[in-house]
């Protein structure tokens, strides 16, 4: 009788990780299937403010690009983040300069180990041979206040 319940208590436990090698392995397949794909990709330029490595398990870089559209309008953020050391390396050297950053989509990622936000930039252009979108006009330096004629005692008037 009791080898009877030992072999059901194996079975039970040999259903139960199989169960569980399934379901790691269909969590590693969605993972591997939301790299793989991209939602969208494209490129955005503008100056970029900050690049940091950020984690408390999974160490990712977390990035900020600063965006004008149009000369006097208030920037857009926007949000990025870099798997590749040597990209990273390039937006470092480029901080506060003028760039183009190359970025593929990636949505449905179940965790922040993969990053903090769904662009993941995989390369840099610099723009640095671009205008500036802000119009510089030269302006002429204020010239001094031209001096008051001098006043003779025969213009002022007698009390």
């Amino acid at each position: 009788m009791q080898t009877l319940q030992r072999q059901r208590g194996a079975g039970i436990l040999a259903w139960f990780l199989g169960l569980i090698v399934i379901a790691a392995l269909l969590m590693t397949l969605y993972v591997w299937a939301m790299m793989s794909w991209s939602y969208s990709d494209g490129e955005r330029a503008g100056w970029v403010q900050k690049l940091s490595k950020k984690g408390w398990l999974c160490k990712t870089w977390e990035g900020e690009m600063a965006m004008v559209s149009m000369p006097g309008a208030v920037p857009e953020k926007f949000l990025f983040t870099v798997r590749d050391a040597a990209v990273a390396d390039q937006i470092n050297a480029a901080i506060g300069k003028r760039v183009a950053l190359h970025y593929e989509e990636h949505i449905g990622l179940p965790t922040s180990c993969f990053g903090d936000t769904r662009h993941f930039v995989n390369a840099v252009k610099s723009l640095e041979d671009l205008p500036s979108p802000m119009p510089v006009t030269p302006q002429a330096p204020p010239q001094a206040p031209a001096p008051a004629p001098a006043s003779s005692p025969a213009s002022e008037p007698r009390s």
